[in-house]
């Protein structure tokens, strides 16, 4: 077996790379404190005192009366003419924001987990790819449990509020979400070319033949069962993580159209952006995307416009490309939200009566403080649908195009232990591999792959369609 010299070597350097520079140099920095996102200051209370035409409030130590400090609020009318000042995102300022660190870490690895797997398939493009194991798989594996701990850390956030109505939101979809997965479950591949159903037949196959030598055939319809049962689990669990990125992506897409009014190339790419989860999700219907669109009537015949090959092929680059369209417009959508101070002044300002001064600094604030969460909120799925589509193309034995599609590999047989004794460590190695190898085809891989990066999408899709009746109908109401 060959040494994994070349990969190991880079993964070492990018591990050491991405320790040494974030200090210095940081993808996810550069992105929210470039200079180029603005958020709104709130006003202080001199300024508040200014516009409602009051006496400037005393210092603490002046304000008393018979020994007794007077604390009473500041309190100005709803209608003052109030406009917020703006300053750029500075990293200074950036550091005391809420999960800004966690933020930081998880793009900053993102963006190195890629950098590897791209150097990998370049590298596999001069070698033979079965001779050294792909490291830039680990990698990604990396990157996609770490996008899930992000879902789950934020979800805890929601679920640790004070006012409790977001966890009956992600518990309601929860539930949702579970019924979904049941569902697509049981829709024959006719309809949803996932392949999951001919992995699974080969894998219940395979360990068939393991489960025969030692008498445990029985535990065959269990473990059938335990993994259904388990996938819409994770299916529930994905889409309960997935309910508030949505609904925030729906916020912020009503928001930058406004903001890009008079620019409709940009508003293009932001419906192409915001519709990019349908597009995937239509990519695996199989009524759509093959019956539909790669057949072309010719007279009496019909012909075939790609191959399966090509098809394949086009799906993961339209993928890839739907995702680098989503980071190319996360600015837009950031700003967007950071304009949410400004709405919330003009609506305060249509209101009757008075409003503590205190609380329209608490408003303006926390609209800011919040950036690095929305942040991971908008590149959470990105990064998650992005890696496991490159896990899809590696584990599932697709191509780019670029070079010939790999063959599926033949299972192999398990190995006998033998007589000698020095060869036990050997012996037990090679034959829990080939139980592995036999439980994870490329054939059941390439269908778990292309559900999980399907449902993604599916969930994107729900979520971000249902906050836009939501933004757009019922909170308006």
């Amino acid at each position: 077996m060959a040494v994994m010299g070349v990969q190991v070597v880079l993964s070492l350097l990018a591990a050491s790379l991405m320790q040494r520079m974030a200090p210095h140099c940081s993808f996810a920095r550069w992105l929210l404190c470039n200079g180029s996102l603005f958020r709104y200051k709130h006003p202080s209370d001199e300024e508040l005192c200014a516009l409602a035409g009051k006496q400037r409030p005393k210092a603490k130590r002046d304000r008393r009366v018979n020994g007794v400090t007077d604390d009473k609020p500041i309190s100005v009318p709803r209608d003052i003419d109030l406009h917020l000042d703006t300053s750029p995102i500075t990293t200074v300022d950036a550091l005391v924001l809420r999960y800004f660190l966690e933020y930081q870490w998880f793009v900053d690895f993102a963006v190195y987990a890629t950098a590897v797997y791209i150097f990998t398939e370049g590298y596999y493009c001069l070698v033979d790819p079965q001779k050294e194991t792909n490291l830039g798989v680990l990698w990604c594996l990396l990157t996609v449990v770490f996008s899930v701990k992000v879902f789950f850390m934020v979800m805890c956030h929601y679920f640790h509020s004070e006012e409790g109505g977001e966890r009956s939101v992600c518990l309601t979809f929860a539930f949702f979400f579970l019924l979904l997965a049941m569902v697509t479950l049981v829709i024959r591949e006719d309809y949803l070319e996932f392949g999951l159903e001919s992995g699974l037949a080969g894998v219940s196959s395979n360990l068939e033949s393991i489960l025969k030598q030692r008498g445990w055939e029985w535990t065959l319809p269990l473990a059938k069962l335990a993994f259904k049962l388990g996938l819409v689990a994770l299916c529930s669990f994905l889409g309960a993580c997935l309910t508030f990125p949505g609904l925030r992506l729906a916020q912020t897409h009503l928001d930058a159209l406004r903001l890009a009014a008079h620019r409709p190339l940009t508003q293009v790419l932001l419906h192409v952006s915001f519709l990019a989860p349908v597009l995937v999700v239509v990519m695996w219907i199989k009524p759509i995307s093959r019956d539909f669109l790669l057949h072309a009537p010719m007279g009496k015949h019909t012909v075939q416009l790609l191959s399966d090959s090509a098809y394949s092929s086009a799906r993961l680059w339209a993928i890839a490309g739907l995702c680098l369209l989503r980071l190319g417009l996360t600015r837009h959508h950031l700003q967007a939200y950071l304009g949410l101070a400004q709405r919330w002044v003009q609506h305060m300002k249509r209101g009757a009566g008075r409003i503590p001064g205190l609380e329209i600094q608490r408003q303006v604030t926390r609209i800011y403080c919040y950036v690095s969460v929305v942040s991971l909120q908008y590149l959470g799925p990105v990064i998650l649908t992005l890696h496991l589509t490159l896990l899809l193309k590696t584990l599932g034995h697709y191509s780019w195009g670029l070079y010939p599609e790999p063959s599926l590999p033949s299972a192999t047989a398990l190995p006998r232990a033998g007589g000698q004794e020095g060869q036990d460590v050997r012996v037990a190695v090679e034959q829990v591999t080939g139980v592995l190898g036999s439980i994870f085809t490329p054939l059941f891989l390439r269908g778990l792959f292309a559900f999980l990066t399907w449902w993604v999408a599916a969930c994107q899709v729900v979520t971000s369609l249902f906050g836009l009746y939501y933004h757009q109908y019922l909170a308006a109401s």
